[in-house]
């Protein structure tokens, strides 16, 4: 194998790109472990019956984890199937060879490479360094800072809940935004969730909505 990943070939590019993931399904699932267990299985990656990886190679090598179902493998596609503490993952691998829309975006952008992939509901979407970040090291740093970003989204989101009873539906659908990085999309629900108290610039990320969203409420009950 190539010292350098950029240089190695398809099989060991594939085989790097698997190890990568299960280090960071590995740490993330050990992370959380020793959570309360309803609480361990809210986390997207724990509670999904079937979560697939996408490897999409486009400008930059994009790791995109969905919850959406995906077709029967076709062609030259290729996938493999992982497990830990009986959770289980397939990675898949998309490149131009492939998907040539993939060869095609003017914009290598997290939401255009989903847009060519057809996914909507994610649990995570990472993109990646080919020449130094396929390590275990950035893969378990990866993973624990995952592991810590959807538990404390899970705890906001519960107490949203808690603190807005009549609006489950749009609670929940804010949950799908943070996980997807729709930041527009959360912005919008913030402020209707906040009767327009809450405003956002057009720059705010999911998580800096749902972060607004917090401070409204701890503002409110301060004020009651």
């Amino acid at each position: 194998m190539s010292d350098d990943p950029t240089r190695a070939g398809p099989e060991a590019m594939r085989e790097l790109v698997r190890d990568y993931v299960s280090a960071l399904h590995t740490t993330y699932l050990d992370h959380v472990r020793h959570l309360p267990p309803a609480e361990r299985a809210g986390l997207p990656l724990v509670s999904a019956p079937k979560v697939t990886v996408i490897a999409a190679a486009s400008r930059r090598l994009h790791l995109v984890a969905t919850l959406d179902t995906l077709p029967p493998l076709r062609g030259p596609e290729v996938a493999f199937d992982d497990d830990y503490l009986g959770v289980h993952w397939t990675l898949r691998f998309y490149d131009p060879s492939v998907l040539p829309e993939l060869g095609l975006l003017s914009e290598d952008t997290p939401a255009e490479v989903r847009r060519v992939l057809g996914v909507t509901d994610t649990a995570y979407h990472l993109t990646v360094d080919v020449g130094g970040g396929l390590g275990a090291h950035h893969a378990q740093h990866s993973g624990v800072a995952l592991a810590n970003l959807h538990t404390k989204t899970a705890r906001d989101l519960d107490r949203v809940r808690r603190a807005l009873p009549g609006q489950q539906n749009s609670v929940d659908e804010l949950g799908v935004c943070v996980r997807a990085g729709l930041d527009r999309a959360a912005a919008l629900l913030v402020g209707d969730l906040t009767s327009g108290r809450v405003v956002l610039g057009s720059r705010a990320s999911a998580e800096q909505s749902l972060d607004a969203l917090m401070q409204d409420i701890s503002t409110q009950d301060v004020t009651r």
